[in-house]
């Protein structure tokens, strides 16, 4: 229990150290891709720290993996360069041994990587992909940076001096809109209040823009005269409640959908889910031999041809994903061909290691 117990923390902490490297990295990324949308006024400020929290199980299904197979790599290859692989055979503990308290913690993390496959990945994704889809059909002012021109997209660029303290009301609000009128003309419109709000119709679900004490001014290109009115009360629809595009696609259904649909996007989801567990057994086993290594070569020696090898497993099965959703590959081959390749080669790397004589 004592060599269990510090195998499985040097494994599990080297892990830990990996994963938040890249996972910092990750999302990191994403953050800044969501805060220049929130700076251009696509996204408020709001919802950003809940887009990222959603993201989470789906950058946590690729990095644990990862993770875990250079935490073997790197925590055993410490033990080789400190000799203390040879210290633990020397004391009888066979390589078999060794293999049987790494699978250990790889249970582990292979159900927290189903557990976001299978769940939470799907629901976080679908969750921000409604976010997003609303505020793209929405236009929602709220996201307004008082004391900026932004640009809403589809021709129109609001402006606003700033909030109540609610942050409900605008105060001395611009919106310049090019658009067409009935008769296919062109025509830009300049409307300015000194407030508006946004509501939301009850009945049909329908989004407006409520602006109040303003004025409207429309102008024909080409034309020396414009029309002009004057409003106590103007309301501007912004979305309809049917706008939202159609999300219902695998990668947003859930595990028990996608076994009761027979396309061939939702198999090819389906298959990539439920390989992404035995994904952690599998990399364990091709990590073991890996590790092994001799003090003139350092704990780092054999750490770029395992990431080549952890690009291919993955690079392969993505192909497969996609072959498998054009109809490239049939569904009952699938990703499996790909999983036990692996896994062959895992079992030979391992059986050639022994006979060589790995000390552990």
């Amino acid at each position: 229990m004592i060599i269990f117990r510090y195998l499985t923390r040097e494994i599990l902490l080297t892990m830990a150290a990996v994963a938040g490297v890249l996972l910092l990295v990750i999302m990191g990324s994403r953050f800044i891709r969501y805060f220049t949308n929130a700076a251009e006024g696509e996204i408020p400020v709001s919802i950003l720290g809940t887009l990222m929290l959603f993201h989470l199980p789906g950058f946590l299904e690729l990095i644990l993996p990862l993770a875990f197979f250079l935490g073997i790599l790197l925590a055993y290859g410490q033990l080789y360069l400190n000799s203390e692989i040879t210290v633990l055979v020397a004391c009888g503990t066979s390589p078999n041994r060794l293999l049987q308290v790494s699978l250990v913690p790889a249970t582990l993390v292979a159900v927290l990587v189903g557990l976001c496959s299978l769940w939470l990945t799907p629901a976080g994704a679908l969750h921000n992909a409604v976010m997003l889809e609303e505020q793209r059909s929405q236009l929602d002012f709220t996201a307004l940076a008082p004391g900026r021109f932004q640009d809403f997209g589809g021709g129109r660029t609001a402006y606003t001096e700033g909030f109540d303290d609610g942050q409900a009301r605008m105060e001395n609000v611009f919106i310049s809109e090019r658009q067409r009128r009935r008769d296919g003309t062109p025509e830009s419109t300049v409307t300015r209040a000194a407030s508006g709000y946004q509501t939301v119709d009850p009945d049909t679900g329908s989004r407006f823009l409520v602006l109040a004490d303003g004025e409207r001014y429309s102008v024909e290109p080409g034309r020396h005269q414009a029309e002009r009115l004057e409003f106590d009360t103007y309301a501007v629809r912004l979305s309809q409640a049917d706008d939202m595009r159609e999300l219902d696609v695998p990668e947003y259904a859930s595990t028990a959908a996608l076994l009761a649909d027979d396309s061939l996007r939702a198999r090819a989801q389906l298959q990539w889910r439920l390989g992404l567990p035995p994904m952690v057994f599998i990399l364990t086993l091709l990590a073991m031999p890996l590790s092994r290594v001799n003090p003139r070569q350092g704990r780092f020696a054999k750490l770029l041809p395992a990431i080549f090898l952890h690009v291919a497993y993955l690079s392969l099965l993505l192909a497969a994903l996609d072959a498998i959703g054009r109809g490239a590959l049939p569904a009952a081959v699938g990703m499996w061909p790909i999983h036990g390749a692996f896994l062959a080669l895992g079992l030979v790397m391992t059986a050639h290691a022994q006979r060589k004589g790995m000390s552990g």
